[in-house]
């Protein structure tokens, strides 16, 4: 495993944790993006992976990217860093999560809000106060209104207004909300969740929602079919999940 500086990676059975480790604030920089991008890679490889967490030590997930590299000179490699940190995490068949816990803002929000799943504590914060610098944030730019919708999405990228965890989940930007006291129980309860299912079964699960989004619905429908055909009943996870239910005995998977 690389030497890394600015995160950690925790791994256990069916489970990954990437921890970013810059408390308190855990800035987004150069440095610590490409170290993201490079467990993602490695992540993305491991066909018995279920769920990749990222969370952060200390007070705050992350306040976002590093000001200080938005300089002229810095700027394009700062874009091509955050940039490549996202489509690194695109490339993992695992169930994303972030789990969140303080302020998530800017860059900070939007790797959480890009995860499949967000995990919050009643605690946590999110908002893209980018419009308060002059700027616009290019990944929740793309991504916000697909989850909540163009009104809510304007309304906070042109205000930069930072929301309570309770308000996302309101809003369907975030999945749950937990009390602060049990977040890391929750948390640990809800991955166990899937840890326990086919790694297999979940990447084709999570490939037939990207695949078949925005596509006309015969299409969408067709392409599903393909995909439950084509390849997940030549899985043998698919045939022993259904051989084990009418056995009426619990699966052994061997997640492929």
């Amino acid at each position: 495993m690389p030497d890394y500086k600015l995160i950690k990676v925790v791994p256990s059975p069916g489970r990954l944790d990437i921890v970013l480790n810059s408390p308190p604030l855990n800035i987004l920089n150069i440095a610590m993006m490409q170290e993201i991008s490079a467990a993602l890679e490695e992540a993305a490889k491991d066909l018995n992976l279920k769920c990749l967490v990222i969370r952060a030590e200390g007070k705050h997930f992350s306040v976002g990217a590093d000001v200080g590299e938005h300089t002229a000179d810095k700027v394009e490699g700062m874009i091509a860093a955050f940039g490549g940190m996202f489509r690194s995490l695109m490339k993992v068949p695992a169930v994303t999560i972030a789990a969140v816990d303080g302020s998530a803002l800017g860059g900070g929000c939007e790797l959480a809000t890009f995860c499949d799943l967000v995990l919050a504590s009643d605690r946590a914060k999110f908002g893209q106060p980018e419009i308060q610098l002059g700027v616009l944030p290019p990944v929740a730019v793309v991504v916000f209104s697909r989850l909540i919708g163009r009104a809510r999405a304007l309304e906070l990228l042109t205000t930069g207004r930072v929301i309570s965890s309770v308000e996302a989940e309101r809003i369907g930007l975030i999945n749950h909300v937990y009390a602060a006291e049990e977040f890391g129980s929750k948390v640990d309860e809800f991955v166990g969740s899937l840890t326990a299912l086919s790694a297999s079964s979940i990447a084709l699960t999570k490939k037939a929602v990207d695949k078949t989004m925005g596509l006309p619905l015969a299409e969408a429908l067709g392409t599903a079919d393909h995909i439950y055909l084509k390849e997940l009943m030549v899985t043998g996870d698919a045939n022993e999940g259904l051989a084990a239910f009418l056995e009426k005995r619990k699966p052994t998977w061997e997640n492929k």
